[in-house]
């Protein structure tokens, strides 16, 4: 069938609900689905304050109306409650059009914790938003038990993936440049990703950073002795996960972190603290350590054997996720 993402993240935008939007429409295309989109790069936009490269789009809500209706779709899924996804929400609600939403980003946590608005507040927003939704996808068990708890209904699942071709442990270089042991965080070098709790670690050898956003000079003048590597793409990715003896994932707030599956697909252990996303991902599968003091955690997961995370890593695929993603649609007419 033909299914229509409705979204405000898109290229050129990296980050986790980005690729995995890019991951399952090719993986959808595979199984013989068409795919289209509706982005900002489609609207006039502004830059979103403190997230220059984040594009909010001004005249959705006039235009996105003819644009649902020439896609032509079966399926409509609106994969963000930004102003993309809010104006297609009102168009949907408005001709009777069923349509199903996902649960990407901890907004409430973010917010509340730069003190812009209560968590109690944003989630009362964020339930209204999604409450006529079909489904309402989430990436792990403790991400639907907490929105339940908030009163969400209609919670689905829908697991991630991860490109075990490109994220191959065959790239490991022994010599890098950095002393060893080389502990590697990788993502926004935003406050919500919490790198400073890593940073400031005691720890051996070498702390790398890879990725680029707001908290960047910050943070290069609070830590002068890590390594910020800026931005690096596909292979050169690739190769410094493959060629970390440790990947140390300091969110307490991600609703799942991509970012660790490519680490273990390369071989390289996982250190985090045991919130949500951490707890699903890696839970007791032996190719992580969790725990509230991150310093022993990123030094018991030397330890941990490089193929343990091969093996568990294997068990995450975007077929199957784009298969349940298909599972959880509510085409017109069903």
């Amino acid at each position: 069938m033909k299914i229509l993402l409705v979204t405000d993240a898109w290229t050129p935008q990296v980050n986790g609900v980005v690729r995995t939007l890019t991951e399952m429409s090719r993986e959808l295309e595979r199984l013989g689905h068409q795919v289209a989109a509706i982005h900002p790069g489609l609207f006039r936009t502004i830059p979103c304050p403190g997230y220059a490269e984040i594009r909010l789009a001004l005249d959705a809500v006039w235009r996105i109306g003819p644009m649902i209706e020439a896609a032509g779709a079966a399926a409509i899924h609106i994969v963000t409650e930004g102003p993309v996804g809010l104006a297609a929400r009102r168009w949907c609600l408005k001709q009777g059009r069923p349509f199903t939403t996902a649960y990407h980003t901890r907004f409430p946590e973010y917010l509340a914790e730069r003190r812009f608005a209560p968590a109690s507040v944003t989630y009362a927003v964020l339930r209204r938003f999604h409450a006529p939704s079909q489904g309402v996808l989430v990436p792990t068990p403790s991400i639907a038990q907490a929105l339940a708890a908030r009163g969400f209904t209609n919670l689905r699942p829908w697991t991630r993936g991860v490109d075990r071709a490109l994220f191959d442990p065959a790239r490991r270089q022994e010599d890098i440049g950095f002393p060893r042991p080389i502990f590697l965080s990788v993502g926004r070098v935003a406050p919500e990703k919490n790198l400073g709790a890593f940073l400031e670690l005691d720890l051996p050898g070498s702390k790398l950073v890879v990725g680029e956003g707001p908290a960047l000079a910050a943070l290069r003048r609070r830590f002068p002795a890590a390594h910020f590597l800026g931005h690096r793409e596909n292979g050169k990715l690739a190769g410094l996960y493959a060629s970390a003896d440790v990947f140390v994932f300091p969110s307490r707030t991600d609703t799942f972190g991509l970012v660790m599956l490519e680490a273990l697909a390369s071989g390289t252990p996982v250190a985090a603290y045991p919130v949500a996303g951490p707890i699903d991902v890696i839970g007791g599968s032996g190719a992580g350590m969790l725990d509230q003091d991150l310093r022993k955690a990123a030094l018991g997961a030397l330890a941990i054997r490089r193929e343990r995370c091969v093996a568990y890593a294997a068990e995450f695929d975007w077929a199957t996720c784009a298969r349940q993603f298909v599972a959880q649609l509510c085409p017109l007419g069903a």
